[in-house]
């Protein structure tokens, strides 16, 4: 199974989670309410599932609000894709 990085990029007035596939760059803007983007996001990673099984690793300097966030969603993410990888397998999707 590959390890993906995943970080935290803050600005001013936003702050950015940024899950890297390769050279691919997938954001989830944790700053504003858009859910649809989000599906966005979810759906390139199920794209990617059928290469193989993978998972992020959150690596930040600060501990902040955001830090916390997204070390969950982090957690929730990779158990997500862990499950929606044993049902492609078992459902002979890959």
């Amino acid at each position: 199974m590959a390890t993906h990085n995943a970080t935290i990029e803050r600005k001013d007035s936003s702050a950015t989670l940024k899950l890297a596939l390769g050279e691919t760059v997938l954001d989830i803007v944790l700053t504003e309410d858009k859910p649809n983007d989000v599906k966005t996001v979810f759906n390139k990673l199920l794209e990617q599932l059928k290469s193989g099984e993978f998972d992020f690793n959150l690596s930040d300097e600060k501990e902040d609000l955001y830090f916390h966030i997204c070390k969950e969603y982090i957690t929730q993410l990779n158990a997500e894709l862990k499950s929606t990888y044993k049902e492609l397998q078992d459902n002979g999707l890959l």
